[in-house]
């Protein structure tokens, strides 16, 4: 029998009937009519609950006229009631109505500021855990590093060679193919400038400068960055994602020996060359402006630029390239260590590398150029 409920109303008096089975699947609609009780009787003084042709009941029912008691109490009503008489039914609402009703006050969600605030306290959180993270995993590489110099037979060389060709000698190409075209474009921006004042020999000074000690090694890390930071993230990944790593140094190999100091050093091998040639790519695409657009003789260009372009110059540039290429593995190579046990990590961890990377590069060229001003070079 399901549940019913009846209530009428007599003088300053109401009774309230409840039969049936008051069980989990009638709680909704019994919810709703006990839930307007107290204004279905308005202005009465006294409520006799009648229960006892309640036929079943489950602690769903209970709570129900429990909580319909203490609303009704709430109103100011005098509520007496009847229990019903199914076997240990009383006892049960007994039991429900000892128990705590109020549910605890959700917390209310915070403003707009607050959770701004909130959100970049998480980060700069986030970002010194981070940081320290790799400041330890720096520390370990310098000290790999020196152990491996002062014993030269311990670096394997095999994997270096390898790492040589695939981060410098595949390379080549792209970077001195947009090289090029960097050069051949500043140039002709730089021209289409200085042409009006008559000065369009200085495109030569513009270009040596810019090239030497900026733009080439800059270019190059960026090219690096993308390609060989996110390949050393990948790599390295994939073998954590299948527990090659973990099985390395269960047969005892060290994964840094063996996977990173590689790396390491061959894009520190890799990265000056790759400068150079970016350097001369470069220099290539703005001398083809400088001779075809402004028309300026071939030895006449030769000549300026053997006076602006010295030695310095070039070293600048240069002496960059392998800090570049420091920071640039040291990036690919501990997010590698850091990809957790799914694909889903190997492709965050690599798009972490490739910005992060590019970001570190632009810093320390930032702190490069601050240091050369103050020092005079």
């Amino acid at each position: 029998m399901s549940a019913t409920l009846k209530a009428e109303r007599q003088g300053d008096q109401a009774v309230v009937t409840g039969a049936g089975t008051w069980l989990v699947d009638q709680v909704g609609w019994l919810a709703v009519r006990l839930r307007r009780l107290p204004v279905r009787l308005a202005g009465v003084r006294r409520v006799s609950l009648d229960l006892g042709g309640i036929e079943r009941l489950d602690t769903s029912g209970a709570w129900l006229i429990a909580r319909t008691e203490r609303r009704l109490q709430a109103a100011g009503l005098e509520v007496t009631t009847a229990p019903p008489q199914g076997p240990g039914d009383a006892d049960l609402l007994q039991h429900v109505r000892s128990l705590p009703m109020a549910h605890p006050r959700l917390a209310q969600p915070p403003g707009a500021v607050v959770a701004l605030l909130g959100r970049i306290g998480r980060a700069m959180e986030e970002a010194g855990r981070l940081a320290v993270a790799l400041l330890g995993f720096f520390g370990a590489i310098f000290l790999r590093t020196v152990a491996a110099l002062a014993r030269p037979r311990q670096i394997r060389w095999t994997a270096l060679a390898h790492h040589v060709e695939q981060t410098g000698l595949g390379a080549v190409g792209i970077t001195a193919l947009l090289s090029f075209l960097i050069g051949l474009v500043m140039a002709w921006q730089g021209a289409t400038q200085l042409v009006r004042f008559g000065a369009d020999i200085f495109t030569v000074d513009l270009l040596a400068i810019a090239v030497l000690r900026e733009l080439g090694v800059l270019l190059t890390a960026i090219i690096v960055a993308g390609r060989t930071a996110s390949a050393f993230t990948a790599q390295i990944g994939a073998m954590v994602l299948n527990e090659e790593i973990d099985a390395m140094r269960v047969i005892g190999i060290d994964p840094i020996d063996t996977l990173v100091l590689p790396r390491f050093f061959a894009l520190l091998l890799a990265m000056p060359i790759l400068t150079f040639i970016a350097d001369a790519s470069a220099l290539l695409g703005g001398a083809m402006v400088v001779l075809f657009e402004l028309n300026i003789p071939w030895v006449q260009m030769v000549g300026r630029f053997g006076e602006v372009a010295t030695l310095t110059h070039l070293l600048v540039g240069l002496v960059k390239a392998p800090v570049f290429a420091f920071a640039i593995a040291l990036i690919g190579c501990w997010n590698g260590l850091r990809v957790e046990r799914n694909a889903e990590s190997v492709g965050r961890m690599t798009t972490q590398s490739v910005v992060a990377s590019i970001f570190l590069v632009i810093v320390v060229d930032a702190v490069f150029s601050i240091l050369f001003v103050r020092l005079g070079i």
